[in-house]
């Protein structure tokens, strides 16, 4: 399940939000609302039950046409791709530690979680906030956030990436060391 955690930069340990502390019936809109203060665009999508580990990309991607056309009309995507990986993958450890680092990107990092999960830490101001992303969720984080993701040591996911650069995915570390003291996805 979907969840978000807020802290402030110095203290990684306590939280001075946890979502999972809120009724499950308001959940997900706290969430919502949440990071919407800040910015951040968090929704549900339906899911295709069949979607599952092993999916192609052409099967995701027709899976969801609908939703995906409807958000590169709404925001102008240039591209749109499916990022998949499995427990078994021999470089998952090169992946993870890839966007374990707080980075930005000059555009917004959108992602649809299609199967698994993942974590989402965002360096606002002098707050992180922590959304665990699980299947149907929608993240954007706007252009420039400091941020960093984790997939957890036997990553399981697939998520539909959307792109306002044709290159796709360009990193901009910012050589801090703060995602080292926040939490680790199990």
């Amino acid at each position: 399940m979907s969840s978000l955690k807020i802290f402030d930069d110095d203290k990684p340990t306590t939280p001075i939000f946890d979502s999972n502390t809120v009724g499950e019936a308001d959940k997900i809109t706290k969430i919502i609302n949440e990071l919407k203060q800040v910015g951040v665009r968090f929704e549900q999508w339906q899911t295709i039950e069949s979607l599952k580990s092993g999916a192609t990309q052409e099967e995701v991607l027709t899976g969801y046409k609908r939703e995906v056309d409807k958000l590169i009309q709404e925001e102008g995507y240039l591209s749109v791709d499916v990022v998949s990986l499995t427990r078994d993958n021999p470089q998952k450890k090169a992946f993870r530690e890839k966007f374990l680092n707080e980075h930005t990107h000059s555009e917004d990092e959108v992602r649809f979680f299609v199967h698994g999960k993942g974590l989402f830490s965002l360096h606002i101001e002098n707050q992180v906030f922590e959304v665990l992303c699980t299947r149907g969720d929608l993240i954007s984080v706007p252009a420039n956030t400091r941020h960093w993701f984790d997939m957890g040591e036997n990553p399981d996911f697939i998520a539909i990436r959307f792109f306002n650069n044709p290159q796709g995915w360009v990193a901009n570390f910012t050589d801090s060391d703060i995602a080292s003291q926040f939490s680790r996805l199990d």
